[in-house]
């Protein structure tokens, strides 16, 4: 059932829309949202849309527990994928591998998941207290805004297993993302007498080479994480000038600073303008983001996350460098891991592709995970 349904969600194009031109017919998680609502009425699951942005929404489905909701499971993969050409929308099985836009990152985790509780659901043993909610989030590629959203909703659990490819890792620890703009200012002139301007572009280029020597030396020699290593930083695009016979006024850059645990956007950014301020270097420095993103730390020894690597036979807590949904949901109290089918290496790749070993197995890690649940 979970190999049918994944070739079913390749099948269907959910681009997130900031990734397309306006008006694109892959655009949109929702033809995926209402295809999985289907199935999971057709399951016997009660199913919900929450509004998130226009034709946008995150789906809900939820299984209830034979008696009173004392706990909630918390499953949490996004709908939306990267952009892709034609012939990704087509999945293809070949080689024990399942390939398609999306078949990794991370529709592998949906039908994993929502598989899982379809099967709880026809065996008939759902848990006596626990009501285990899949919440198919939008906008994961680009904003947050499906998480985001399900947060201020007020919602609340007991644990979250947000779907990434973790190669079935239990993965309790995943660097935060602070992204920058960098500008510096100039004097525009001739480009017959450069002497009398001053280029904008140069100095950033200045910048820029001291960023990605110095300063992410002092990154590496840092303590670091036990799990995630160092921080990082990466200048990401680099925009100067007009033509070329004038001394450019303007140059903009943007960087990727991943962070770890206790890093915040503001430290950061302090960071940043006293090294520059150091060298004598001179940049306005504002954010990218509307939030920074910030990097999750979860207890490995909670009940639920000691009993869940026991299941998938993990003796050591394990971390990754990606971001994902499990920061945003994780800051609003709820514990979250991250989890599912696939290697993050496969992501966004033009030949994406899953194995289709690692999806069943996935299937089945949590299946057994929820029928144990009180």
């Amino acid at each position: 059932m979970t190999q049918k349904l994944l070739r079913e969600l390749v099948a269907l194009p959910s681009v997130n829309p900031a990734l397309l031109p306006a008006g694109h017919a892959c655009a949109g998680e929702k033809s995926v949202a209402e295809f999985l609502a289907a199935t999971a009425a057709q399951g016997g699951l009660d199913v919900a849309f929450q509004d998130v942005l226009p034709g946008r929404p995150n789906l809900i489905v939820r299984l209830a527990p034979r008696g009173p909701v004392r706990r909630r499971l918390l499953l949490a993969p996004h709908l939306d994928t990267v952009a892709g050409d034609d012939e990704q929308f087509r999945p293809r099985v070949a080689g024990g591998r399942l390939y398609g836009r999306g078949a990794c990152d991370t529709k592998g985790s949906v039908a994993a998941m929502l598989g899982a509780l379809l099967s709880v659901a026809k065996n008939g043993k759902r848990p006596e207290e626990t009501e285990i909610v899949f919440a198919g989030l939008v906008d994961e590629e680009v904003g947050h805004a499906g998480a985001d959203a399900l947060v201020r909703a007020g919602w609340q659990a007991d644990l979250a297993i947000v779907g990434e490819p973790t190669r079935l890792q239990v993965v309790t620890s995943h660097k935060g993302a602070v992204w920058l703009k960098l500008k510096t200012r100039g004097q525009s002139a001739h480009g017959s007498c450069p002497e009398r301007g001053r280029n904008a572009v140069h100095e950033m280029a200045r910048i820029v080479d001291a960023v990605e020597t110095d300063y992410a030396a002092t990154l590496r020699k840092t303590r670091p994480h036990p799990l995630l290593g160092h921080g990082t930083i990466n200048v990401g695009s680099i925009r100067g000038g007009t033509q070329p016979n004038i001394v450019p006024d303007v140059c903009n850059a943007t960087i990727d600073r991943r962070t770890l645990p206790g890093e915040t956007e503001r430290r950061v950014r302090a960071e940043l303008a006293a090294f520059l301020k150091h060298r004598g270097l001179r940049a306005e420095i504002s954010a990218l983001q509307s939030s920074a993103f910030g990097a999750l730390e979860t207890d490995p020894a909670l009940p639920w996350v000691r009993q869940f690597s026991r299941l998938a036979g993990q003796k050591k807590p394990a971390g990754v460098t990606f971001f994902c949904d499990a920061s945003v949901l994780a800051e609003s109290g709820i514990p979250s891991v991250v989890f599912g089918p696939g290697d993050i290496a496969q992501a966004h790749t033009a030949d994406e592709w899953i194995s289709l070993r690692s999806l069943d197995k996935a299937a089945g890690l949590l299946t057994r995970f929820m029928r144990e649940l009180p």
